[in-house]
């Protein structure tokens, strides 16, 4: 009979723990997704390779005035970028950010302004027979 009663105590007392434990313990689902960007691409732009290049920038190197004849997307991995189309607003790019350089888009700033390194991943969307990935213009 007693060991019945222990064997009983037992089970209570694990379900009591499991129940502490689960009223602690945040559930983390197993995917989440994040919306970062949404890019429209020029209609009939037909994509046949993809380029992805991580680029690090050291601190408080600016990019000259340049053009993608591609269109780019990427996302900041470290640090910090100070973004610009020609004619628009500056963009601040912080870690986790993504941007969107259109095709022949004159891009006047990609700077790291900071003290520290920064570095994104860059995705090149060529077409067919397409391989010219930046285009350096001098003013």
């Amino acid at each position: 009979m007693k060991l019945i009663q222990l064997f009983i105590f037992i089970i209570f007392f694990i379900a009591g723990l499991t129940n502490a434990q689960e009223g602690t313990m945040p559930t983390i689902p197993p995917v989440t997704r994040t919306d970062l960007l949404t890019a429209m691409i020029a209609s009939g732009k037909t994509i046949s390779q993809i380029e992805i290049k991580e680029v690090t920038m050291g601190p408080k190197v600016k990019a000259p005035l340049h053009l993608h004849p591609c269109p780019v997307v990427g996302v900041i991995t470290e640090g910090a970028i100070s973004f610009q189309i020609e004619g628009e607003t500056v963009q601040y790019l912080k870690t986790g950010d993504a941007f969107y350089e259109p095709a022949h888009a004159r891009i006047a700033r990609f700077d790291n302004d900071g003290e520290i390194p920064a570095k994104f991943a860059a995705f090149y969307l060529l077409g067919k027979d397409e391989h010219e990935l930046i285009r350096m213009l001098f003013q």
